[in-house]
């Protein structure tokens, strides 16, 4: 059996304990995805509380609506999709706010796939260039499609596959690819324009 069946049997085994009542069960779902899921809205949101807030939110409505899931599909899957329908709805709640100072802290993983803690560099110019670079980032991947803007932390940030991208977005391979493809070429040159 490979890891991600392992992975799969693990979840299920954990979903239908929690169905049958074990509460504290629940406390594995949210601990294995916990991370994943606040760095993909923290991806989409730019902004830490409320990225904060949906994760939650996204595991509020997963406990809530737990007896629905489906134990053949994938509980990452599910749960994603409560996390980018929570994010989705918080953009059209939420005008564009001014961006301010960015949080230079760019979220890394560490072999486990879990956020580790940020880099720091002692080179006060090293780390001006990390935050210049950081923000010109940012603001690039702000002006994607959210459907570009998907893909492109699906693909770099989760370093998912375009069939895990597709399958965990329901759209053909071919368009992951067409998606990442565009996403990146719009951000190289917008990138390119920051160039000095």
């Amino acid at each position: 059996m490979d890891e991600r069946s392992r992975s799969h049997e693990a979840d299920i085994e954990l979903v239908t304990a929690v169905q049958a009542g074990d509460l504290v069960a629940f406390q594995g779902l949210v601990e294995k995805y916990q991370n994943r899921i606040f760095s993909m809205v923290y991806g989409m949101t730019r902004n830490r509380e409320d990225a904060r807030d949906i994760a939650q939110d996204t595991f509020v409505k997963a406990y809530r609506n737990l007896q629905s899931f489906r134990l053949e599909s994938s509980f990452y899957t599910w749960l994603y999709r409560i996390a980018m329908n929570l994010t989705i709805d918080h953009s059209r709640r939420v005008k564009r706010r001014p961006t301010g100072e960015f949080d230079e802290e760019v979220a890394q993983r560490d072999d486990a796939g879990s956020v580790a803690e940020p880099h720091h560099i002692d080179s006060p110019s090293r780390a001006l260039e990390r935050k210049e670079l950081y923000t010109h980032i940012m603001d690039a991947l702000e002006h994607l499609p959210a459907d570009q803007k998907q893909v492109i932390l699906l693909r770099e940030l989760e370093g998912l596959s375009y069939k895990e991208i597709a399958d965990l977005m329901e759209i053909p391979e071919g368009t992951v690819m067409s998606r990442l493809f565009y996403a990146r070429k719009k951000m190289q040159k917008l990138l390119a324009s920051h160039q000095p």
